[in-house]
């Protein structure tokens, strides 16, 4: 295999760099180009054993650098896999013609990416046996003994940040009362604890403490911190890329601002990511209603029936008989993945990572082992995706027309369900940012989905009316 060259054309570089990073840990030789004509000329150099290609590229599609490639003799025989997001149409119409002998429909893993070159290599060697790429079972949830230390985690940093909060609460209230009483202003020693414990609540707190140990991890007690950075001259994607590719054990910390993240790794996988002081898209409750799996009405019940308690949320979601374990473990799936992509997008912030020989408690309990490439290959698409989105949509302060008659004439029934929901929430008076917190829908999804009904003239901008 480690003779083997594939050679990858595309014009996204992001996907150039996960794709070559795929495989090249799978033991190829890779070699990228940006776009037709630089393929060619890297085939004619290289002579490569399979080459992967986008379809829909600038100057040349693949269609023609295919034709291009069939007419030099030492090249027509180079196997093709063509990648595009219209993997069906596009295949099915190519597949067999100039050397094409597969597709993959973009977005894809990295199993699938990995699989199709496998496979593809194989067959061009008349090797009769296929590698099986079966991705593992995820493990099954934590015994109740690391549930119980996953809630005492919890527990105790929950004591350890009302401790600090009290420490401050003491000192500073005590200074405040004395300042304002010496300039004549009658203030209660507990009205003033009471502001700076509204100023500071837990998440602030985290966040604070996230940023004190990611900008001087001596000052925080951390002697285990291998690696700290400035994401505006360390992108997170190689900080992540690295972790992964070193099998790393530990807690990555990421800080933006009042936001903080931290990604708990075993093994060069993400076993969970949990946050603070971030949009209310991102916290688990988003992923119970969207999953249907729970209504509003009951979480907003329980929740208020839980303010006090420490206990993790999904923990007694399930011992209360509200959701599965298989649920639960899906919903953090999802809402884990989401908080890496959003992290891809930060171009500024701090980064620690504290290597651990075992897992947090609350990592082993959710035990997801989300493979590092795969969050990549997909969060970088989604980088993509946002650049193209944010030429139409430059804020989510924007607000939004139907556009009755083209609704009507073209009719409801051949929208998704997903784009009837935001459709709906579309009335002239709804930001995008309203849209998306009452959709129950990430702002990647919200974004993209009024990116197509503008595009198709359902939707219309609104705009302020101007003074005369």
């Amino acid at each position: 295999m480690a003779s083997e060259t594939v050679l990858v054309v595309d014009d996204s570089p992001t996907i150039l760099k996960v794709v070559q990073l795929v495989l090249t840990k799978a033991g190829y030789q890779v070699i990228t180009a940006a776009d037709g004509d630089e393929g060619i000329e890297a085939a004619r150099e290289h002579t490569p054993d399979l080459i992967l290609l986008d379809f829909v590229m600038p100057k040349m599609n693949g269609y023609q650098v295919c034709r291009a490639l069939h007419q030099e003799p030492e090249l027509a025989e180079i196997p093709v896999v063509l990648m595009s997001a219209k993997g069906d149409q596009v295949g099915d119409r190519f597949v067999k013609v100039m050397g094409i002998v597969d597709y993959i429909t973009k977005p894809f893993s990295p199993e699938t990416i990995t699989k199709a070159v496998v496979n593809t290599l194989e067959k061009q060697r008349a090797s009769s046996e296929e590698e099986q790429n079966v991705q593992a079972l995820l493990p099954d949830l934590a015994p109740d003994a690391v549930v119980n230390a996953a809630d005492a985690e919890r527990s105790a940093a929950q004591a350890a940040l009302a401790a600090l909060r009290d420490t401050l609460v003491a000192h500073v209230g005590e200074i405040v009362t004395a300042e304002v009483s010496g300039r004549g202003m009658e203030v209660e020693p507990d009205e003033v604890g009471d502001w700076i414990t509204r100023a500071l609540p837990e998440d602030r707190l985290q966040a604070l403490i996230g940023d004190l140990r990611a900008k001087a991890p001596e000052l925080a007690g951390g002697s285990e911190a291998v690696l700290t950075g400035d994401l505006a001259k360390v992108p997170l994607a190689e900080v992540l890329a690295l972790l992964g590719q070193q099998e790393q054990t530990g807690l990555l910390t990421v800080t933006r601002g009042d936001a903080q993240v931290d990604l708990h790794f075993k093994g060069g996988d993400v076993e969970m990511a949990t946050a603070a002081g971030v949009s209310d898209e991102y916290l688990l409750g988003r992923f119970i209603l969207g999953n249907e799996l729970m209504s509003k009405a009951d979480l907003d019940l329980f929740l208020k029936s839980r303010s006090a308690s420490t206990k993790l949320l999904g923990h007694q979601l399930v011992k209360l008989g509200y959701v599965t374990a298989a649920d639960l473990k899906e919903a953090i799936r999802q809402q884990s993945a989401e908080l890496v992509y959003e992290l891809l997008r930060w171009q500024e912030g701090r980064f620690t990572f504290r290597a651990n020989e075992a897992s947090s408690a609350i990592g082993a309990d959710a035990a997801l082992g989300l493979s590092v490439d795969g969050l990549l290959l997909e969060g970088y698409r989604r980088v993509d995706e946002w650049h193209l989105i944010e030429r139409d949509l430059d804020s989510l302060e924007l607000v939004f027309l139907r556009n009755e008659d083209a609704l009507t004439q073209l009719g409801r029934g051949r929208l998704s369900r997903e784009e009837l929901a935001v459709l709906e929430l579309v009335n002239g008076k709804n930001t995008i940012k309203d849209v998306i917190r009452h959709s129950r829908m990430g702002s990647f999804e919200v974004s993209k989905l009024l990116r197509r009904l503008l595009a198709v003239q359902l939707v219309r901008k609104r705009v302020a009316p101007v003074a005369v």
